[in-house]
């Protein structure tokens, strides 16, 4: 699945759903789904910075694709990285570093979520695109 398709996947189960509070309920059941990361990964240079809730993300190569891992101690917060990880996870780092993430301004994240959520979700993209970024270079 490509990038935007997997984004326009989440736009469309996002649209299955009338109200914020339904969606606010996806996105803690995503949350919940979401796989726990091992415990080797929540170190101190895997959590991101800028987040209100403690969020670790591992980055790794599996052949030409890099791939992501994450977790968060809030369940939200957990919903939100997994919808990261699945629009980015299994592409080049070229695809990565230069990707057009439009779901969260389709689904009107920005516009619903606590400023602090916000700013940590914007967190999250930028250290995924920051790895892509060096994955990318040492390639």
């Amino acid at each position: 699945m490509t990038i935007n398709e997997a984004q326009d996947e989440l736009i469309d189960d996002f649209e299955l759903f009338d109200d914020w509070d339904s969606k606010y309920e996806y996105i803690i059941d995503l949350g919940k789904q979401f796989p726990a990361l091992q415990e080797q990964y929540k170190t101190e240079e895997n959590i991101i910075r800028g987040c209100q809730s403690r969020v670790w993300l591992n980055a790794y190569m599996d052949g030409d694709l890099l791939k992501f891992e994450a977790d968060s101690d809030a369940v939200i917060t957990r919903g939100l990285i997994g919808m990261l990880v699945k629009v980015l996870s299994g592409h080049t780092p070229e695809e990565i570093a230069s990707a057009d993430l439009y779901f969260m301004e389709r689904v009107g994240l920005h516009q619903h979520l606590a400023q602090t959520r916000s700013n940590g979700l914007a967190s999250m993209l930028k250290q995924m695109r920051a790895y892509g970024i060096a994955y990318q270079a040492a390639n």
